[in-house]
């Protein structure tokens, strides 16, 4: 089982890395293809655009022909993509590459989290959905250093090809090792066509959806406005910033991968409160006039405290998969990041950018902070699916959770 996880733990790794390289290798893409400020955000916005949409399609494709069916090929598929973007020779080649990488790396999320989730141990399931989430964060912190360093040693389209290693690799050995779980297909037993449509209707993944939204509305004006608070309004320079911006992030690393697992222990809906308290704290330590001029502090805070990407596998693995049951874990799953790339990773990071243009930078982190009020909002709105000290955290998730 442990060999499962490694491999899907190294998928998430790979999707990442793949996704996050265009962004890190920008400043060479402006010198070399002569692509404008508005062009390499447009790289982005395909990506998740279309990201979305097919994390949902494939995701509800899975469900019905197999886990396995959908993963493989989806990893084959953005590595060569990968490849691909080493060759573009301008803009529109590009911008159709990276929209044709978002479709493939899309179902890989919500196919990799159903997995991971059907291969816990009963009683488990948190913790062990938490550690392969943390290969996200962890790429995240990594995936700068990487692909730059390549880039400068050799140029960007090798730093494209590098990335796509990894995962063209990986498509060999999920074929080989990673098998479908039992009860994972949505024909299986009976359950049938009509349960695509269950989902859509279940208002606890609606709830689910905000709370996407608003997770990805704390984290993503934060990570990008953030450094230009610390440097421009607080007057750090670029190594202080940068410091403080990485403890962040490796909290975030830790707390996925360790702090999960307290939903195993104190029930789904608490710790997702307690997770969500600690994501609204870390972003407004940074709003805190005093320890902007103790940046030590702050950075021990900030590592302490960066609980997102464990509220993220919360709110959009974990509980999606328990509402809708595991059949349908992959369209739940699908469904819930809706909100978190189509409204958190489009719309807020475009209001905060409004608002820090109109009121100054400190509007764009009081936006983050806004965004992980409502997650806390959400936590309180959801029913509980696998209470702390009962047979539920132990038992299995096979059957949606049924809306009185």
């Amino acid at each position: 089982m442990k060999k499962v996880f490694v491999l899907l733990f190294l998928t998430q790794w790979a999707v990442i890395m793949d996704r996050m390289a265009s962004h890190f290798l920008g400043p060479f893409l402006v010198r070399d293809l002569h692509l404008t400020a508005p062009q390499v955000g447009a790289l982005a916005a395909a990506t998740g655009v279309c990201w979305a949409v097919s994390a949902l399609g494939f995701g509800m494709v899975a469900d019905r022909v197999g886990r396995r069916v959908v993963l493989i090929p989806a990893v084959l598929v953005f590595s060569l993509c990968s490849v691909l973007s080493a060759f573009a020779q301008d803009f529109g080649q590009l911008l159709l590459v990276r929209a044709l990488l978002g479709l493939a790396e899309g179902p890989c999320f919500a196919v990799t989290m159903a997995l991971a989730e059907a291969w816990a141990p009963a009683g488990e399931r948190a913790r062990w959905v938490g550690r392969v989430n943390s290969a996200g964060p962890l790429a995240a912190c990594v995936t700068p250093l990487f692909v730059t360093q390549v880039a400068l040693w050799w140029d960007w389209r090798a730093g494209f090809l590098a990335v796509a290693l990894p995962g063209l690799v990986l498509a060999g050995l999920l074929w080989r090792h990673v098998h479908e779980p039992p009860t994972a297909v949505g024909h299986a037993e009976g359950h049938g066509e009509g349960s695509a449509r269950a989902v859509f209707t279940n208002r606890q993944l609606w709830v689910c959806l905000v709370g996407a939204f608003g997770l990805v509305a704390s984290v993503i004006p934060f990570v990008v406005f953030a450094p230009l608070y610390l440097t421009q309004r607080a007057g750090l320079d670029a190594a202080t910033s940068g410091a403080l911006m990485s403890a962040a992030g490796f909290g975030g690393v830790l707390w996925s991968f360790f702090g999960t697992g307290l939903a195993d222990r104190l029930g789904r809906r608490r710790a997702l409160l307690l997770l969500g308290l600690l994501n609204v704290l870390q972003v407004g330590l940074f709003l805190v006039p005093g320890l902007l001029q103790r940046p030590l502090l702050l950075g021990m805070l900030a590592l302490l405290c960066a609980s997102g990407p464990a509220v993220g596998a919360l709110v959009m693995a974990v509980l999606p998969a328990e509402i809708a049951g595991r059949r349908d874990a992959a369209t739940a799953i699908g469904f819930a990041g809706i909100g978190a790339e189509l409204v958190g990773g489009s719309l807020a990071p475009a209001v905060a950018g409004a608002l820090a243009g109109r009121q100054g930078l400190p509007a764009a982190l009081w936006l983050a902070l806004g965004g992980g009020v409502l997650v806390v909002a959400v936590a309180w709105r959801l029913r509980e699916t696998a209470p702390a000290a009962s047979g539920a955290a132990a038992g299995p998730v096979g059957a949606p959770v049924v809306e009185p």
